[in-house]
């Protein structure tokens, strides 16, 4: 996937996704690497999906669903933003089906029970999309939440900390975190990481060579302290110490750069690391593309192949009999209808 974030780059892959959750996690992990654009994250998120067919809106709310929930440890810009559109949204899903408000009411009950939104908000959501339960969300969840309670907190730790699990129509998906490692940081952009590269390049006291060969070159008696028992006059020991102050202020100077030098390759040694590993979930979901995209091509290719055997067993029309005997045209409109 491209890395670079442009309004229509999200508006293509918007287009492009599908229910299943390969789909979903890959463009999810894209919209959170790319979490400093938020507010056009969310505006055009809500745009497309009230533009989207009424079978593809439920899928919209997946993606925002594992965005929200995965991009919570970096911040509540995410969970935020969406909550202050998500009233617009259901009100224009008011309209839907059964099966996408179900949908819609199982994720409420998980943002619910997990903190995600208030009781107060799941409510609003809940009145703005005109679910049809017998029972309120904020009820439904309490009683599934003291069932689920009797499970082992091993159990729930992990299903916490690795998973998010849906009902879709009697069956079960899991929406799995691309990668147990996802950066503590907020994953620079490429061209944040380039500056921060050029900037360290800039300024990098270890390659100095001018510098390092002063403090090569020093004079002896200038970090030898025995050498002073042979100073004969104050003269000389003036001219010392005064070479000794140029010595500190250069030394010191020195050691200033390379300490910020240390700290620049800290940073950008972070960055790198945060950004590397974003690549590699990415390519991870990539090479798994190439792999379905193969396999079905692979699918059509065989198809093609037994449309061309079946079309070499048909017989060809040129060479059938003539079965009409030698017998007359028929007669033009304009002839058919002469008197």
């Amino acid at each position: 996937m491209a890395n670079g974030f442009t309004e229509s780059a999200l508006i293509k892959k918007l287009a492009d996704l599908n229910s299943s959750s390969q789909s979903i996690q890959t463009l999810a992990l894209w919209l959170i690497h790319h979490r400093k654009h938020y507010a056009t994250v969310v505006k055009i998120w809500a745009r497309e999906l009230i533009k989207a067919q009424k079978d593809r809106q439920l899928t919209f709310m997946f993606l925002a669903n594992d965005v929200i929930q995965n991009s919570r440890k970096k911040g509540p810009e995410y969970s935020q933003e969406f909550g202050s559109s998500l009233i617009k949204v259901f009100e224009h899903m008011s309209s839907s089906d059964q099966s996408t408000k179900n949908g819609v009411s199982r994720l409420l009950r998980i943002w619910l029970e997990r903190g995600i939104y208030s009781p107060v908000l799941i409510n609003e959501f809940q009145k703005a999309i005109v679910l049809d339960d017998d029972e309120p969300v904020t009820k439904k969840a309490k009683t599934e939440h003291k069932s689920k309670s009797e499970k082992s907190n091993k159990e729930k730790r992990v299903k916490k900390k690795k998973q998010v699990t849906v009902e879709i129509d009697g069956t079960l998906e899991t929406h799995v975190r691309l990668s147990p490692h996802t950066p503590p940081g907020d994953p620079p952009e490429p061209d944040e990481l380039i500056k921060a590269i050029q900037e360290l390049e800039s300024n990098i006291a270890s390659s100095d060579a001018k510098t390092r060969e002063t403090i090569t070159n020093l004079p002896k008696e200038l970090s030898d302290a025995s050498t002073i028992s042979n100073i004969q006059n104050r003269e000389v020991a003036d001219k010392l110490a005064v070479q000794l102050d140029d010595v500190i202020s250069l030394l010191t100077q020195y050691n200033t750069r390379l300490a910020a030098e240390m700290v620049c390759r800290k940073k950008v040694a972070g960055m790198m690391k945060d950004f590397l590993q974003v690549q590699e979930d990415l390519l991870a979901q990539a090479e798994n593309s190439i792999e379905e995209s193969q396999e079905k091509l692979s699918k059509i290719y065989g198809v093609k192949k037994e449309l061309q055997a079946h079309l070499q067993k048909l017989p060809d029309i040129t060479q059938l009999p003539d079965v009409t005997h030698g017998l007359a045209p028929l007669p033009s409109a304009e002839n058919l209808f002469m008197q």
